[in-house]
């Protein structure tokens, strides 16, 4: 049986606990972990590896360069550039563009042909640049576009019903950003719709703003990283859960950003929506009959995406 092999390029804070997501899970036979300074992915392998003795999983930890992709199954891109205060996702193009200009091509020269999984910021936007750069099909490109976001819904959601959170389907679609949007006539809490349920039940959700419930999402991320200076436990679980699902071919349906191909009526440009995920990576889009007014917001998004895109070019 052929052995399973990840990369990982950037061995900051999310890189590391992703790192250890994936020990911990078993997910892959080798993990490969490459960063700017080697002596840090040296020590964070070594530090990794020394879990092994009392792990129920084994996965080989290596310190690497980018050579190393050549046969690797998946290469995850968690490079970086320091975040100042203040900043949105979209204020880190510059940087970012240039860092994965810098990373992308000797990943390619090594003979490199699995699957991109981006986690760079702006995600929606740097998933664009990496399939332009390695000219890889779109489906084997792929950003973590709104799934921390749509596990940040599912929380908010399963707070104000008091249930289990597993008991709620719900995404965000669109920029992993400040426009995304809630396709809240989609959103079903133990198989009901979310909306029938306040419609149901007047007294307790007649005062619920779901604008509220959304901007809340969108903007909790800022608060996390005023607090603690980034964000990590949660984009680093989300994205071993995205891996597991294209690693194991379970064709598990996850909020991701992809490149739309005439779903909504957009073609040639990344951004979060549910999709089917598989070993070849992108299987297929889940398209929603959105209401009038939440392909508005979809498409509203969508131009704020394309107009960023513009500025790579």
């Amino acid at each position: 049986m052929k052995k399973t092999k990840i990369a990982i390029v950037g061995i900051g804070r999310v890189g590391a606990t992703l790192a250890y997501q994936i020990i911990n899970t078993g997910i892959c036979d080798e993990l490969i972990l490459i960063n700017k300074n080697p002596r840090k992915a040296w020590a964070e392998a070594m530090d990794l590896n020394h879990a092994m003795g009392y792990s129920d999983t084994i996965v080989n930890v290596i310190p690497g360069d980018y050579a190393a992709c050549r046969d690797a199954d998946l290469v995850v891109l968690s490079v970086s550039a320091p975040y100042v205060t203040g900043m949105t996702r979209l204020d880190m193009l510059e940087s970012a563009t240039d860092i994965l200009k810098e990373v992308v091509p000797p990943i390619m020269d090594s003979g490199f042909n699995g699957i991109f999984l981006v986690i760079t910021n702006p995600v929606d936007v740097m998933t664009y640049l990496v399939q332009r750069i390695s000219g890889l099909p779109p489906e084997r490109v792929i950003g973590t576009g709104t799934s921390l976001d749509s596990s940040r819904l599912r929380k908010a959601i399963s707070d104000l019903m008091g249930v289990d959170s597993r008991s709620v389907d719900a995404f965000c679609m669109g920029e992993h950003g400040d426009s995304q949007m809630v396709p809240w006539s989609q959103v079903t809490v133990g198989s009901k719709k979310f909306l029938e349920i306040i419609e149901d039940n007047p007294l307790r959700f007649g005062g619920l703003n779901l604008d509220e419930v959304s901007q809340s999402v969108t903007q909790v991320a800022y608060q996390i990283v005023e607090a603690k200076g980034a964000t990590s436990y949660a984009i680093s679980y989300i994205t071993a859960q995205i891996i597991e699902a294209i690693i194991k071919d379970k064709h598990k349906v996850l909020p991701v950003s992809v490149m739309l191909n005439g779903e909504y009526g957009e073609r040639d440009v990344y951004c979060g929506v549910p999709a089917v995920l598989t070993s070849r990576g992108v299987k297929e889009l889940v398209e929603y009959n959105l209401t009038e007014e939440e392909l508005g917001r979809f498409k509203q998004s969508i131009a704020v995406l394309r107009g960023v895109n513009a500025k790579l070019l």
